[in-house]
């Protein structure tokens, strides 16, 4: 089993990478196989609406870091997208992630669906500093529709709250509970 996290913030250490890192450390621990990448170490530009990707089988014509991210998508089983909620929405780099997707897939009614559905199971890792779980709910669930247009197969949506008052590395209830989280995606066959 191959499992990919993405960390789509900046900061090397911050909460979105913590949580990312420790829940593919419970797969790891299960025996999958597992990459991160982190936009602080990546050099991502955003989509130019340019349509190359879809006029020819090229792809993206953009030459950047999100070339790795491709390859690695196609041969992973799942993947775990960490997502900061900033504003009530995802990061920048997280929509940058995401509307650089464009290049590799479109929804099925797209004139330029390719019929090679995603299918990956997609776990969708929101951080917020408020402690009201429910705050950023639709936004939330307005995400995790759009990945399932785009047919990945998004079960998961867990959302770590309260980060304002200390980061998610002092919290023990956080190191156990991610763990067991990514544990759970390799021992009860969640991908």
């Amino acid at each position: 089993m191959n499992i990919i996290g993405i960390i789509a913030s900046q900061r090397k250490e911050g909460n979105t990478a913590f949580i990312v890192n420790n829940i593919l450390k419970g797969a790891k621990e299960q025996g999958a196989e597992t990459a991160v990448f982190s936009f602080s170490n990546l050099d991502i530009k955003p989509c130019r609406g340019c349509w190359a990707c879809h006029k020819s089988d090229q792809g993206c014509v953009i030459n950047d870091d999100m070339q790795k991210i491709y390859d690695a998508i196609e041969h992973a089983d799942a993947i775990v997208l960490g997502l900061p909620i900033y504003m009530g929405q995802m990061s920048a780099q997280g929509k940058i992630f995401t509307d650089r997707l464009f290049a590799r897939f479109s929804p099925r009614f797209s004139p330029f669906f390719k019929g090679n559905a995603v299918k990956q199971k997609l776990i969708l890792s929101f951080n917020q500093g408020n402690p009201d779980a429910g705050l950023f709910k639709t936004y939330i669930d307005y995400t995790k529709q759009m990945f399932e247009v785009l047919e990945f197969d998004v079960d998961e949506v867990p959302v770590v709250t309260d980060l304002r008052v200390g980061p998610a590395s002092e919290r023990e209830d956080l190191h156990t509970g991610l763990k067991e989280f990514g544990s759970a995606l390799v021992v009860h066959d969640l991908v």
